[in-house]
C-alpha cells in the first residue's frame, strides 16, 4: 500500500493512503450481508435479494458508508505502521476519492507524540517532607471512632440545640412562590453539619417540636440552580423529632467493642502504627510528586491538542465511572452543577496537561537511562495490587489480559524511573 506522509506542522502529520478495489469490494459484500434484510424488493423474500439487484435499484453508493467502516481500521493501522508514526489522540479521516473499480483514497490528519527535551533530572532539590503522629492525632482518631459508633437516641421536653439530629418537614418560597426542589418531608438534618444553605441550620436552634418555624436565607451567588442564585427565600419548617448522639466513654471496654484489642493502650498503639504507615505513604507520594514537578519544569515539549483532548476524555470517563458507583450519572451531575460539556472539559484541562507532561518526561528519562523491568519486578507490582484489593495473587494474574500486562509493565517501568529520580534527589 502506497502511503504518503506530509508534515503539516509540529507534531501534526497528514497521511494519504489507499485501499485496493478488491479490498473495497470485500467491504461492499460485508456491508450487503449486514444490511440485506433491510431491503424490501418485490419478487424477493426478505433477506434473499441479491447484491446485484440492490446495486441496480439503489446504486453501489448505498453500501459505501458501511464498506468504509469495514476497510478503514486495518488500512489506517497499516498506514501508521508503514509511516512509522507514534500517533496520539484520534485522527481526523476524510475520503478523498471513491470510484468503482479504482483505489479508494483516504487522508488522515494525525497528531504524533511530541519529542521531549530533558533538562536536569538528577540532583533535584526539594524540601524534606515528614509527618509525625502526635497524641493529639491519636485522640482525634479515637473521637472519630467514638462518633462513628455512637448510638442515636430521641430526646423530649426541650427545643433544638446545636449538634442535634432533627427530623423536619420544610418548604421553600422565593418571591412568594414555592420553588422546585425546595420541599422535603421527614428529612433528617444534623444542626451544625452545614449541609443546608448558610444560615438555615442556625435559625432552627430554639425551634420546638410540632411548631412551624420560618427560616430566612439568601442563596449563594454561585448556587447550582441559576434561577435561585443570589435570591432571598423563606422556608417554613416543622420539627417532628429531636435526637442526639450518645457516646461511649473511651476506655478499655470501648477498645474491646470497636477493635480486636482488650485494652485502650493496645488499641492506641495499633492506631499509631497504622497512622505512621499512612504518613509514610503520604510523604512518599508528596516527595515523588515534588520531584516529578521539578523535572517537568526543567523539560520542554509541545503537546498536540488531540493528545490533550483524549486525556480529558479519559478523566471524564473516570469521573462518570465514580459517579455510577454512587448511583449517579454524568448528565445529572452536570445539570446539578450547571456545567456544559465544554465547561467540564475546561475543568479537567490543567490536570490532563500535567498528567501528559509527567508521562512523557518519565518515559523519556527511562529511555535516556536505559531503565528496564524484569518479570520479577512486574510480579511484585501485581502482588502489591492484589494486596491493595485483598485478592489472591494467582487469581488476579489469571484475570490479566495480554494488553493489560503491557500496561502493567509500563506502570512498573514508570515506578522504577520515579524511584531512581527520588534516590538521586537532594532533600533540604
Amino acid at each position: 500500500m502506497a502511503v504518503k506522509s506530509e508534515q503539516v506542522e509540529k507534531n501534526l502529520v497528514k497521511l494519504t493512503f489507499e485501499v485496493t478495489p478488491e479490498k473495497f469490494e470485500e467491504g461492499i459484500k460485508a456491508a450487503y450481508n449486514k444490511n440485506k434484510k433491510r431491503f424490501n424488493i418485490p419478487g424477493f423474500r426478505k433477506g434473499k435479494v441479491t447484491l446485484e439487484v440492490v446495486e441496480k435499484m439503489y446504486g453501489k453508493e448505498v453500501f459505501y458508508d458501511d464498506a468504509i467502516n469495514y476497510v478503514l481500521p486495518e488500512a489506517y493501522e497499516n498506514a501508521v505502521k508503514e509511516a512509522e508514526l507514534a500517533v496520539v489522540g484520534k485522527p481526523e479521516i476524510d475520503v478523498e476519492t471513491i470510484k468503482s473499480g479504482e483505489n479508494v483514497c483516504f487522508t488522515a490528519l494525525v497528531a504524533t507524540k511530541p519529542e521531549v527535551k530533558l533538562g536536569d533530572y538528577k540532583g533535584i532539590e526539594i524540601e524534606k517532607i515528614e509527618y509525625n503522629v502526635t497524641d493529639e492525632d491519636i485522640n482525634k482518631r479515637l473521637e472519630d471512632v467514638q462518633k462513628k459508633n455512637a448510638r442515636i437516641i430521641p430526646v423530649e421536653g426541650r427545643a433544638v440545640q446545636s449538634g442535634d439530629i432533627t427530623v423536619i418537614d420544610f418548604e421553600g418560597f422565593s418571591e412568594g412562590k414555592a420553588f422546585e426542589g425546595g420541599k422535603g418531608t421527614n428529612y433528617e438534618l444534623e444542626i451544625g453539619s452545614n449541609t443546608f444553605i448558610p444560615g438555615f441550620e442556625d435559625q432552627l436552634i430554639g425551634a420546638e417540636v410540632g411548631k412551624e418555624t420560618e427560616v430566612n436565607v439568601t442563596f449563594p451567588e454561585e448556587y447550582h440552580a441559576p434561577a435561585l442564585a443570589g435570591k432571598d427565600a423563606v422556608f417554613k419548617v416543622t420539627v417532628h423529632e429531636i435526637k442526639v448522639h450518645e457516646y461511649s466513654e473511651i476506655d478499655d471496654d470501648f477498645a474491646s467493642e470497636v477493635s480486636e484489642f482488650d485494652t485502650l493502650e493496645e488499641y492506641k498503639n495499633s492506631l499509631k502504627e497504622e497512622m505512621e504507615k499512612a504518613n509514610e505513604q503520604r510523604a512518599k507520594t508528596e516527595i515523588e510528586n515534588a520531584v516529578i514537578k521539578k523535572v517537568v519544569e526543567n523539560s520542554e515539549m509541545d503537546i498536540p491538542e488531540p493528545m490533550i483532548k483524549e486525556q480529558i476524555d479519559v478523566l471524564i470517563q473516570d469521573m462518570a465511572q465514580r459517579l455510577m458507583y454512587q448511583g449517579l450519572n454524568l448528565k445529572s451531575y452536570m445539570q446539578h452543577a450547571g456545567l456544559t460539556r465544554e465547561g467540564l472539559e475546561n475543568q479537567f484541562r490543567d490536570q490532563a496537561v500535567h498528567r501528559i507532561e509527567a508521562s512523557l518526561v518519565l518515559e523519556a528519562i527511562g529511555k535516556a537511562e536505559n531503565i528496564e523491568v524484569n518479570p520479577e519486578e512486574v510480579e511484585a507490582h501485581i502482588k502489591k495490587t492484589a494486596e491493595a484489593y485483598k485478592m489472591e495473587f494467582d487469581k488476579l494474574k489469571e484475570l490479566i489480559r495480554p494488553e493489560e500486562m503491557k500496561s502493567i509493565e509500563e506502570e512498573t517501568l514508570i515506578e522504577k524511573t520515579v524511584t531512581m529520580l527520588v534516590n538521586n534527589a537532594v532533600m533540604k
